[in-house]
């Protein structure tokens, strides 16, 4: 039986000797590897946090103190010491183990983590829950590098070190988020690190003095002359101003000492940080070569570490067309927030790098920055996930819509999101761009259509537009154009409208219903905002009844305001109420009754109800 076999909970790691330790973490990183080849997932980040892991597991009591992920994709190593080894086949799956926290999943998740720097905001909450309660449990945000560039984050760490209350905040700093940090805070961050030849040094020093006579006391009178010639040359860290304990830098793959610091940052009962430098993709060489490739990764071959071929996908073909139209036009610029590689930006980067610009995890200084890109006479692309722009809510209300600002919002991965659950689907966009003033949406269907549009939002239109595309490669339905609305098929008996990458299962449930005798009108729509109300109810005029099919959540659709528009009732085939989980596209839409055997069923069952009547 391998070590790994023995540990079903955290009490199994603490009994576990310490001369075993490094050969478990070995044993976890193989684990993941071969576990994540075959079902895809976040690897690197989670290879490179094995031991800061297993050591806040050994430092404390785990559900009864409170760990806190911030961007919980580095929480597989969690799961894996907390009893979920075994379901590990099933990650990301319909059904199966969630890739972020999920306290519905275990006691041990204290809380969900899917989006970047809220985790310190969480844990002064329940910190300040804690000391009201009159209880005494350590609460711990574990937040990366990369979160940092995230605004909400400072704002917690201005209030939890005034506050005083203790709370233990651990900086995992491996020098990325999915790609290199960027910005003041990674620059800051690499002169605090220690270098890993000083910190080979400083562990054969204290290794050799605590083997001679006397060596102890002579490794703590160096150390404390060390720290009292830094406190005399160095200014003291930004997080001491803002009233942290600060320690570190300490070697993030070295158990002991994060053993050592993490029981010290637990003495202090005070806020403290505690700065732990990591190497993202550590222990598998083609993750540690490439950390950015192996970020979140499909199913592929462990041995080499051969990614899978992409087809054309609507990421790509943006990024293509993008770059293509930047050629023709100077004053286009691009704008992202660490996804430079998800929103197809690279070419764009490597030839236009004066005409760039990657934020760090910063969406509303994002949208806020485009307006002023904008605003000076550019033509800004601001690309983002759909889940990740409702971050930007106020800014696009604010500084896009109020000041009219000729920008462009490329909405990627909306709609349904195969793999990472509830906080990651794109299924809330359509509705609240749409109470954004002046805000224009094109939905394209295709990969033509997605060039198209981005062609007419770039050069033509004149005020703020957003594009929303899924993610993946498009469908059977590959016209191009930049219409408001194109009338697919004609019918007698039901108008079924739809747009983006449903349109495929519209038309194929118009096919199917087609054999019944029942005659549906398609109508696919290109422009969300505003709405070509008029085609729509001519319509419904001829064929009396109306179906709307949309990947979205109900409230605030597509469907509910073409319902109001025509005043006709209307069967809304959408997402619902309730956040989706974690399963493929094809799962989630039979979930949702929105897949096509479905929507077949709903339409005929209606066109039976009025033939009956």
């Amino acid at each position: 039986m391998s070590i790994l076999e023995k540990i079903n909970s955290p009490g199994d790691l603490k009994r576990l000797p310490e001369s075993e330790l490094d050969a478990l973490c070995g044993e976890i990183r193989e684990f993941l590897v071969n576990s994540v080849s075959h079902t895809g997932g976040h690897l690197s980040s989670n290879l490179g946090i094995v031991e800061l892991t297993a050591a806040i597991h050994l430092s404390f009591d785990l559900p009864r103190d409170r760990l806190v992920f911030d961007v919980g994709h580095q929480c597989y190593v969690h799961k894996i010491l907390t009893g979920r080894r075994e379901r590990f086949d099933t990650l990301r799956r319909f059904g199966g183990l969630s890739g972020f926290p999920k306290p519905e999943e275990s006691e041990y998740d204290a809380f969900i983590a899917g989006h970047a720097s809220n985790s310190v905001s969480v844990a002064l909450g329940l910190a300040r829950a804690r000391t009201l309660a009159g209880e005494k449990h350590s609460v711990l945000a574990l937040i990366g590098d990369g979160a940092l560039t995230g605004g909400l984050a400072y704002e917690a760490l201005c209030d939890a070190g005034c506050a005083g209350e203790p709370l233990i905040v651990i900086l995992n700093d491996n020098g990325m988020s999915i790609t290199e940090s960027v910005g003041g805070m990674a620059r800051y961050l690499s002169r605090q690190r220690i270098k890993p030849s000083y910190l080979r040094f400083k562990k054969r020093y204290r290794s050799f003095t605590q083997k001679i006579p006397g060596g102890r006391a002579l490794y703590r009178l160096t150390h404390a002359l060390k720290a009292m010639l830094k406190r005399a040359i160095l200014h003291c860290s930004m997080f001491e101003e803002m009233g942290f304990e600060y320690l570190g830098p300490v070697d993030g793959h070295d158990i002991k000492a994060l053993r050592r610091a993490l029981d010290r940052a637990r003495e202090m009962n005070a806020p403290v940080l505690l700065h732990a430098v990591t190497q993202k993709g550590r222990g598998y060489a083609p993750s540690e070569g490439s950390p950015e490739l192996y970020h979140g990764v499909a199913v592929f071959d462990p041995a080499d570490g051969a990614l899978p071929g992409t087809r054309d996908t609507f990421s790509s073909a943006f990024g293509e067309t993008l770059t293509r139209l930047a050629e023709r036009d100077g004053r286009i610029v691009a704008v992202t927030a660490a996804m430079t590689s998800g929103t197809g930006l690279e070419a764009f980067r490597e030839q236009f790098p004066n005409r760039f610009f990657d934020v760090g995890i910063a969406e509303g200084h994002a949208a806020a920055m485009t307006a002023g890109l904008a605003k000076g006479g550019l033509l800004p692309v601001f690309a983002v996930y759909s889940t990740f722009l409702q971050r930007s809510y106020d800014m696009l209300l604010h500084d896009v819509a109020l000041t009219s600002a000729r920008a462009v919002i490329a909405v990627d991965r909306a709609g349904i999101v195969p793999g990472d659950g509830e906080t990651h689907q794109g299924v809330y966009d359509a509705a609240f761009l749409a109470t954004v003033p002046g805000m224009k949406i094109y939905a394209p269907s295709s990969l033509a259509e997605l060039r198209d549009m981005l062609t007419e939002a770039v050069l033509r239109d004149t005020g703020p537009v957003a594009i929303r595309y899924p993610k993946g490669a498009e469908g059977k339905y590959a016209a191009g154009g930049a219409e408001p609305s194109r009338v697919l098929k004609t019918g007698v008996d039901i108008t079924l409208v739809s747009y983006g990458i449903m349109i495929n299962v519209a038309l194929e449930a118009a096919e199917r219903l087609a054999t019944r005798g029942i005659s549906v009108e398609v109508i696919k729509l290109g422009v969300l905002a505003p709405l070509d109300v008029a085609t729509v109810a001519n319509s419904v005029a001829k064929t009396g009844k109306l179906a709307i099919l949309e990947d979205s959540a109900q409230s605030g659709s597509v469907g509910e305001r073409l319902a109001a528009a025509t005043a006709a009732p209307a069967l809304l085939l959408n997402t619902g109420e309730t956040p989706l989980p974690g399963g493929s596209v094809a799962e989630l839409r039979k979930l949702c009754g929105i897949d096509a055997d479905s929507v077949t069923g709903a339409i005929a069952e209606v066109c039976r109800e009025k033939n009956a009547s």
